[in-house]
């Protein structure tokens, strides 16, 4: 294992590629009620430019950047762990108290700008995930295929009962609470004009103050629920980045060959079943049920193999090509990927929000990519100038500060 002491570029581009992508699925729970995470017809009738953006994000992104960005965070404990115990302090002391602040800090970035954290969840997995710290890469894989099962076979439960509900509720003579009650569960996946879906937009074109109560309200039953379907695959991710880093797949110790093969067999295994998923979508006109199902459960199994072939597909590149301008720029975005994730937050809910300029609701998902690419843009020129002067990101340095209970050097010496 290279020494934890040491900047890794690898896993500083992946890295930042994770943050980059985390952003085109992200934009349209920024931009557009949350349901619309789920099926792009809650935004209202789609175009061909809606449905492009729509099947681009499902094909590259949605899942695949999630599960690369917690493949790092797994690697990045060991890192942590490793690196303070050869002080002679103790690692796993370090990375609960570390969890404790990262639970906080999702907690604020929950209530007060975004319902779409993904930092508490984090901070719970991860202790999980310490428990598995010391296992061999087999065994790590093993673990996590163990979990992504357990996953899978949750959300299909879930999608089954719909289905179930669905038909004991449009059988003849079936009880008007559980036709009623099916059709108020389903119309804010579906109905751009259900209850559920034109008070969530007026909501986020109110201000601040409505918009935390907001959240205050819906914690944490709604957290509860995302943290349900999201903990044990987050979980599996984890441990294999563990795996990763130990066999020195993330530390870029394969050969280009190798990062090229493993990437081009998991884009053959995962892109052909994702592109029948999006064509039974559109060919049902984007019904709630395909529509929910594809994005819950029926990508699952391939999004696995596509986060590992997008962790390849990058690494091939790096090792073709070296460091250079943008590589740089990448790995730079990625040291500050915790100040670029939640600076993203506070610039998209300033766009869209209502205490901002109130664009929520207004912008069809086919220019959505134009924001996206804009705070790409910002990530790449911001983070580098930022480090030319700094040894981490702000909020870096704040999180490590709180850490190590002391403030920390961010300076550099120059």
């Amino acid at each position: 294992m290279t020494a934890p002491s040491s900047r890794l570029l690898s896993m500083d581009v992946l890295r930042g590629c994770a943050v980059m992508g985390i952003l085109w699925m992200n934009i349209t729970a920024f931009a557009l009620p949350q349901p619309a995470y789920f099926n792009p017809a809650v935004s209202g009738p789609l175009s061909a430019s809606d449905v492009t953006f729509w099947t681009v994000g499902f094909l590259f992104f949605d899942g695949k950047m999630r599960g690369l960005f917690a493949l790092l965070f797994g690697a990045s404990m060991l890192l942590l762990i490793d690196r303070e115990e050869m002080a002679g302090r103790d690692g796993r002391r370090a990375q609960m108290v570390r969890a404790a602040w990262l639970f906080l800090f999702g907690l604020a970035h929950y209530l007060l700008l975004w319902w779409g954290d993904i930092l508490m969840t984090y901070a719970i997995v991860g202790l999980v995930a310490l428990l598995f710290i010391r296992h061999e890469p087999l065994s790590l894989v093993k673990w996590a295929f163990l979990f992504f099962l357990i996953h899978f076979l949750l959300c299909v439960a879930f999608l089954l009962s719909l289905y179930s509900w669905s038909h004991a509720a449009s059988a003849p003579g079936t009880a008007a609470d559980i036709r009623d009650g099916f059709t108020h569960f389903i119309a804010p996946y579906s109905d751009p004009r259900s209850a559920a879906v034109l008070a969530e937009t007026a909501t986020y074109r109110s201000g601040f103050v409505d918009i935390v109560r907001h959240h205050l309200a819906g914690y944490p039953g709604q957290w509860f629920w995302s943290f349900l379907f999201t903990a044990l695959e987050t979980l599996g991710f984890m441990l294999l980045g563990m795996a990763m880093l130990k066999g020195g797949f993330l530390t870029g110790r394969w050969s280009a060959e190798q990062y090229w093969r493993t990437a081009r067999h998991c884009f053959l295994i995962g892109l052909p079943p994702m592109a029948a998923l999006v064509l039974w979508v559109v060919l049902s006109r984007f019904a709630a049920l395909p529509a929910l199902g594809s994005m819950m459960a029926w990508s699952f199994p391939f999004r696995i193999p596509l986060t590992v072939g997008w962790a390849a597909l990058i690494l091939w590149l790096l090792a073709g090509r070296g460091q250079s301008r943008i590589t740089s720029a990448i790995a730079a975005a990625g040291r500050m990927a915790f100040s670029n994730y939640l600076g993203t937050s506070l610039v998209m809910t300033a766009i869209f929000y209502g205490w901002g300029l109130g664009l929520f609701g207004q912008v069809r998902p086919a220019a959505l990519p134009l924001f996206v690419l804009g705070g790409w843009a910002v990530m790449l020129l911001w983070s580098p100038l930022w480090l030319k002067r700094f040894g981490s990101g702000p909020l870096e340095w704040l999180w490590r500060s709180l850490a190590k209970g002391r403030l920390q050097k961010i300076r550099k010496n120059i």
